[in-house]
C-alpha cells in the first residue's frame, strides 16, 4: 500500500512514532509501510536530530520575549484552524507544539470570548458518566458507516474503523456504497498495515449482518477465518458502539458540517488530513489529553498471505453446511446460516443433551436436545 502523496508527511510522522515505541519490530514495521529499513532509519534519525516533530509546526519552539498579545495570537490561530476545540484541547496542543507559560483553560476561554470565537454548541454530555475500554490496543476494533452525505459525484458513505483502547482511527474511507467487496478491501488495507485485531464490533446492518436472526454474512466468514472474533451490538442500542458513534460526531463537527465536496477524491483527501490530525495532534479528553497514536501500537498478528485451514478437535462432529444454511444432526436439520454454505462446522458436546456449533473459533449457536420446545430452534 504505497504512501499517498497528499499525506506523505503525516505517514512519515505516524511511522516514526510507531518506530519509537518499545518492543516494536522495526523490520516488520518497515514492511507494513512498504519502505526499506535504510529509509526507515533515515526518518527516525532525522526526527531525533531535530528533537522530535516540533520543527514541523509553524509555532516557534521558544519565545522568551513573547507578550500576552502574542499568546493570544497563538490561541486564536489554533482556534481558527480547529473551531470545535475547546480551551483544554487548545492548551494541550500548544504545549505539545512547544509553547510554555500558557494561561489556564479559563483564561483561554476568556480570550476566545473577547474575540467572538466561542460557539453556542450545547455540552456533549449532560452529566457524569463511566467510560469502558479494552485493556490493550487491538483487543477490539469498532467498525461502522457514518450516515451518508452528498457530493457532486454522488453520495459518500464514510467507513470508520477505530481501536477501542486507544481510539486510534485505523481506517477512514470515503466509500461510494456499503457493499462487501469495498468494506473487505478497506479492512485488508488496515490489516496489512496494522496487523489483525482479536475482535471487531459491528452493528446489525449490512454488510456485516443480516439482522439479529441472521448475524453472519460472507464478510463475517472471512473475518472468522482470519482468527478474528465477530461481535454485534445489541439491536437498537447504538451506544454499544459508543466510541465509534462519538468519533462520527466529532468528524461531523470538525470537518463535515457546513462543508461541500466536489468529488469523492476531494472528500478522501479531506478525510485523510483530518484523520492525521485526529490521531497525531488532537488531544483526547478520554485519554487524559493524550493523542490516540501515543496509546496505540501495532498488532503482532500479521495479515496472512493465505487463509489458514479450517480444523476441528477430535471430539467435534464435523458437518457440512447445506445450501439452505442448515446442517443435519441427530436426524434433524438445524439452521446455522447461509453464509456458511459449503463450509464444515464442528458440533461439540457441551453438557448432557446440549451441543455447541462452531465455525473455526466462533461459536454459532447451541443445540438443545433436552427441551420439548427445542423444535422451534430447528428449521
Amino acid at each position: 500500500m504505497p504512501w499517498k502523496e497528499v499525506t506523505l508527511m503525516s505517514q512519515r510522522q505516524e511511522f516514526v512514532q510507531l518506530a519509537l515505541q518499545p518492543d516494536v519490530s522495526f523490520s516488520q514495521l518497515c514492511r507494513r509501510f512498504q519502505i526499506s529499513r535504510k529509509t526507515g532509519y533515515k526518518f527516525v534519525r532525522r526526527v531525533l536530530d531535530q528533537e522530535g516533530l516540533e520543527d514541523r509546526s509553524r509555532c516557534p519552539h521558544h519565545s522568551p520575549g513573547r507578550t500576552p498579545t502574542f499568546l493570544e495570537e497563538q490561541v486564536i490561530a489554533l482556534r481558527l484552524n480547529h473551531p470545535a476545540w475547546g480551551a483544554r484541547k487548545l492548551r494541550h496542543r500548544l504545549q505539545a507544539l512547544g509553547q510554555t507559560g500558557l494561561p489556564c483553560p479559563s483564561t483561554i476561554t476568556a480570550i476566545l470570548a473577547r474575540h467572538g470565537l466561542l460557539g453556542q454548541d450545547k455540552p456533549l454530555h449532560p452529566g457524569p458518566f463511566e467510560r469502558f475500554e479494552r485493556a490493550a490496543p487491538n483487543e477490539l476494533w469498532q467498525m461502522d458507516f457514518k450516515g451518508p452525505f452528498e457530493t457532486r459525484e454522488g453520495p459518500c458513505h464514510p467507513l470508520s474503523v477505530l481501536d477501542d483502547h486507544s481510539r486510534f482511527a485505523l481506517q477512514l474511507k470515503a466509500c461510494t456504497h456499503q457493499r462487501t467487496a469495498l468494506v473487505q478491501s478497506a479492512l485488508q488495507e488496515a490489516f496489512e498495515r496494522y496487523g489483525l485485531p482479536w475482535g471487531i464490533l459491528m452493528d446489525n446492518g449490512s454488510p456485516w449482518s443480516g439482522g439479529p436472526a441472521f448475524p453472519y454474512t460472507p464478510l463475517s466468514v472471512w473475518l472468522i477465518r482470519l482468527g478474528i472474533g465477530v461481535h454485534h451490538g445489541r439491536p437498537y442500542h447504538p451506544q454499544t458502539q459508543g466510541k465509534d458513534e462519538r468519533f462520527h460526531r466529532t468528524l461531523k463537527t470538525e470537518l463535515l458540517r457546513d462543508r461541500a465536496f466536489r468529488s469523492l477524491e476531494e472528500c478522501q483527501q479531506a478525510l485523510d488530513q483530518w484523520r492525521d490530525c485526529y490521531n497525531q495532534e488532537r488531544p483526547h479528553e478520554a485519554l487524559g489529553m493524550a493523542t490516540p497514536l501515543s496509546r496505540y501500537h501495532l498488532s503482532p498478528r500479521a495479515y496472512p498471505a493465505v487463509l489458514p485451514p479450517i480444523e476441528y478437535g477430535p471430539d467435534d462432529q464435523v458437518r457440512k453446511v447445506q445450501q439452505d444454511g442448515t446442517i443435519s444432526f441427530q436426524g434433524h436439520p438445524w439452521r446455522v446460516g447461509k453464509a456458511f454454505f459449503g463450509y464444515p462446522v464442528g458440533v461439540r458436546p457441551r453438557s448432557e443433551g446440549e451441543y455447541e456449533v462452531f465455525f473455526c473459533h466462533q461459536s454459532l449457536r447451541i443445540l438443545d436436545l433436552t427441551q420439548p420446545g427445542s423444535e422451534a430452534e430447528k428449521v
